[in-house]
């Protein structure tokens, strides 16, 4: 069964992270292969394009972690209710100015 919508998700939409962090992994170490595969057979250019490719993927990674460690702010678990949906009467809060 489909969760249940609170009504307002591109306000208050939720983000994927964890699948984020597996994609990523799974990256790191394909890219990770693809190095060891290109220096065995003595390609530098390309086990330097996927050792890039690895380096970049790693970093996400971390930022990943950072955001889920963070709670439930960036990554709501199932024990968070959905947000409120906004009244059509009211409107949304706006940012405050800097001066």
């Amino acid at each position: 069964m489909w969760p249940t919508r609170s009504g307002d998700e591109p306000v208050h939409a939720r983000s994927p992270l964890r699948m984020r962090f597996w994609l990523a992994l799974w990256g790191v170490l394909w890219m990770i292969a693809g190095t060891v595969f290109f220096v065995a057979v003595d390609q530098p250019f390309w086990a330097a394009v996927t050792a890039a490719l690895a380096a970049i993927t790693a970093v996400d990674m971390v930022v990943v972690l950072r955001h889920i460690r963070q709670g439930p702010h960036f990554q709501p678990g199932r024990d968070v209710p959905p947000y409120e949906p906004t009244r059509e009467d009211e409107e949304p809060p706006r940012p405050k100015r800097l001066p």
